[in-house]
């Protein structure tokens, strides 16, 4: 039976969040709404990466090959592979995948550093930079579709939102 993904916007509703915390005990220090709030973020994450990895295989890329091109165009054309991995919150080694990648698409090249001749930086190609002038309209496009129906007060109140929620991200890998 195939489902509806809209349904899972929906899905758990407050009273199946508030069953489980009864079942486990918790009514004294677990707020459902909290729980539902996570819950319907998670699903949501889920949802939207599908949909970003959807939306970037359109124009043969995947989403990180993206986040590391725009990186490149917003420093100006080069990072060293370390600084990539800082900006895009990654490991160095995602990086090298993320780099050979976009060099066999001719997108990005490698070349020594000029400030240490030992270490290599990523440059952003003419192609690449193509690329990404040639996607934007579609692209941003596309992003404000998806967000464009609030208010710009609820924007603003997002953004907030989402900032204090990133905050806390921690707190599902903490020992």
């Amino acid at each position: 039976m195939a489902t509806d993904p809209d349904d899972a916007l929906v899905a758990p509703t407050l009273e199946q969040a508030r069953s489980q915390i009864r079942r486990y005990a918790l009514e004294d220090d677990i707020d459902p709404r909290v729980v539902l709030v996570a819950v319907r973020l998670l699903a949501t994450g889920a949802r939207l990466t599908q949909a970003t990895e959807a939306h970037f295989a359109r124009f043969g890329l995947s989403a990180g090959r993206y986040r590391l091109l725009a990186a490149l165009e917003d420093a100006g054309g080069e990072l060293s592979p370390s600084q990539l991995a800082t900006v895009l919150g990654v490991t160095r080694a995602t990086v090298t995948g993320l780099i050979a990648g976009l060099e066999q698409q001719g997108l990005v090249c490698r070349r020594a550093s000029a400030e240490d001749g030992r270490g290599v930086v990523a440059v952003l190609t003419a192609r690449g930079a193509q690329q990404l002038r040639d996607m934007a309209p579609e692209h941003f496009g596309r992003l404000q579709a998806m967000a464009g129906a609030l208010t710009s007060e609820e924007r603003a109140t997002f953004l907030d939102l989402l900032e204090r929620i990133g905050r806390g991200i921690g707190a599902l890998t903490a020992d």
